[in-house]
């Protein structure tokens, strides 16, 4: 499911640990314990960049966990592949960092895909 603006509503800023010049980076939402700081990492791959959160943001019931979104690379991305599965096209959660703000979900572009033109999902186009 893509990432709703209304999931990011209490984003301030979004913190670069890289920069952002890859072709994509994907983005995720992920439960942490505090509102802003440098989150947890537990997937392989690298962590690019994290939104940091209002102080008005509600941890969830429950768990007491703040829902924060991530941005991250894994081994076999394009910008450690070049010639590798994603040579052309992205994974699903792949987005361009030149489109990525707080509270707002980034989006996928020609540059994030490396290609000419998006398609987008269950599209008539035949080319003709």
């Amino acid at each position: 499911m893509a990432l709703q603006p209304s999931d990011l509503v209490h984003e301030v800023e979004i913190v670069w640990l890289e920069e952002p010049c890859h072709d994509y980076v994907r983005q995720a939402l992920d439960k942490q314990p505090t509102r802003k700081g440098k989150p947890r990492y537990a997937r392989d791959g690298r962590l690019i960049g994290y939104a940091n959160l209002s102080p008005e943001a509600q941890a969830a019931f429950g768990s007491g966990l703040f829902t924060r979104r991530t941005f991250f690379l894994l081994p076999h991305d394009r910008s450690n592949e070049p010639h590798g599965e994603y040579e052309v096209g992205a994974p699903l959660e792949a987005v361009d960092p030149a489109t990525i703000e707080p509270g707002t979900p980034g989006r996928k572009t020609p540059r994030s895909q490396n290609s000419v033109a998006i398609t987008p999902a269950g599209s008539t186009n035949t080319g003709m």
